[in-house]
């Protein structure tokens, strides 16, 4: 391939000076949120990071708590048999987490509140990092030929590629760094992108064919939050084949590169990391981490408004909505479970983002795509979604973009449809009017509008395959 066309003309900063600018912008708005929050009745702290602060300070301070009426200590096998006393992060009511995050933040107390901002923020410069890494040593390497020989080393082709790649690089590394939804979000206080950094690390050690640290970070990103066991399923047909020649079709001969020595080691590795950990935590702070950390999802009924149109529906099956006379479980009529059921959306949820993972999981190049379009498709049909879940595949967005980048009409329906959604959720959270059924059609118009998106850019990414194969 020849020097491609853009770079002579291209004024591009190095990378460095991309990190250096994302760090101050990041420390200002910490700074910045500090002031706010004592001068402002709206904060700009996110709600989650009080939770997180909370649920850190009753792990240091396990006892009885002045505003309860009960001890806040971990209650775990482990606690009781060796007598240790450690304090309960649950205690704190919404607290739903792993406990290692209020773990992680317990220096809110001692060094300063706002430790875990800049350390989520610290994550954000970290996840530019390991995409400016990926694009540079796997994602841009895939996508040019080896140039040709030169006499001399200015005339050098191959360094003048080198040279192009690193700018291309960096400037698809500013579009996560310099992302004003990215730096938003993790000034604010919420904790997605210390989980972007296991998952882009678990991604990058697969590329990088590091298959026993790849599993390790994947049972530590599940362990984490749930969601992430979808990408064992795109991992297992690159870990299977491992550099040999991926079969083609759905046969035997697939299938086994799904099920053998290598996919059994990665699982037991990935499963056992996950479980390891959870026993870990059940063993220090007891049922407690098992129902708020992960049983809790599976039965709860968010009848909150929320981009999500299945919030509709479990508002209007709410059990508190009924009469008396219809408040047992077996009052209820059938269909009422049926649609306030986690299944109702789970079932198609999982066959979509784990049947992506079988379709597009056969080659290690097309990992980063494999991973966005299931991450996708689980938030697009997820029974609760917020802003902050956007943050989930929107991580992978630069490692596609040398093979796609989406058109303008992508990034305004995108946009578009959130903003019809907010304006409507807007009458309904702050001036109390009833339009719940307007919030639910906006809510149907998002999962279209986005559902478009993610066809255009799947269209787009073929494209580009197919049109590398046949030159």
């Amino acid at each position: 391939m020849s020097v491609p066309h853009w770079y002579h003309n291209s004024k591009v900063p190095s990378f460095r000076a991309l990190l250096i600018v994302s760090a101050i912008l990041r420390i200002a708005l910490i700074v910045y949120s500090d002031w706010h929050d004592a001068h402002s009745v709206v904060k700009y702290t996110d709600v989650d990071y009080r939770v997180f602060s909370d649920a850190a300070n009753f792990i240091l301070d396990p006892g009885p708590v002045h505003w309860k009426e009960f001890d806040n200590g971990a209650k775990g096998p482990l606690v009781d048999w060796l007598g240790i006393k450690i304090g309960d992060p649950y205690a704190r009511e919404t607290y739903r987490y792993t406990p290692l995050l209020a773990l992680l933040l317990t220096p809110n107390r001692w060094i300063h509140p706002s430790f875990g901002k800049y350390l989520f923020a610290a994550c954000d410069l970290l996840n530019g990092v390991l995409i400016y890494k990926l694009l540079i040593s796997v994602v841009l390497p895939s996508t040019v030929r080896e140039p040709a020989k030169a006499e001399s080393e200015s005339d050098n082709p191959t360094v003048k590629v080198t040279e192009a790649l690193h700018a291309r690089a960096t400037l698809f590394a500013a579009t996560h760094l310099l992302d004003p939804l990215v730096f938003t979000i993790s000034t604010r206080g919420s904790s997605e992108s210390l989980l972007a950094t296991l998952v882009l690390l678990t991604l990058f050690s697969t590329l990088t064919a590091r298959w026993d640290a790849a599993a390790f970070l994947l049972g530590l990103s599940t362990h984490w939050k749930i969601y992430p066991v979808i990408y064992g399923v795109g991992c297992l047909g690159v870990v299977g084949v491992q550099g040999r020649e991926r079969p083609t079709g759905w046969g035997l001969a697939y299938m086994r590169t799904l099920v053998n020595a290598r996919t059994i080691r990665f699982t037991l590795i990935s499963a056992g990391t996950f479980f390891l950990l959870g026993a870990g935590c059940y063993a220090i702070w007891g049922y407690t981490f098992l129902h708020e950390a992960y049983l809790y999802h599976l039965d709860r009924l968010d009848h909150r408004h929320n981009f999500s149109p299945y919030f509709y529906l479990i508002y209007l099956t709410y059990p508190s909505h009924f009469p008396p006379s219809h408040s047992t479980e077996l009052a209820v009529p059938l269909i009422h479970h049926v649609l306030r059921s986690p299944l109702t959306s789970l079932v198609p949820q999982l066959i979509l983002s784990l049947g992506t993972g079988l379709l597009f999981g056969r080659q290690a190049r097309h990992l980063p795509f494999t991973f966005f379009v299931q991450t996708t498709v689980f938030v697009l049909f997820n029974r609760v979604c917020t802003s902050q879940y956007f943050l989930w595949y929107i991580t992978f967005l630069p490692l596609l973009f040398p093979r796609v980048v989406p058109s303008i009409a992508c990034g305004v329906v995108w946009a578009a449809v959130q903003a019809l959604w907010l304006a409507e959720a807007y009458k309904l959270e702050f001036l109390g009017e009833p339009v719940f059924r307007a919030v639910w059609l906006r809510s149907l118009l998002y999962v279209i509008g986005h559902a478009w998106v993610l066809g255009e850019v799947m269209k787009g990414y073929a494209r580009d395959i197919t049109g590398r194969v046949s030159s």
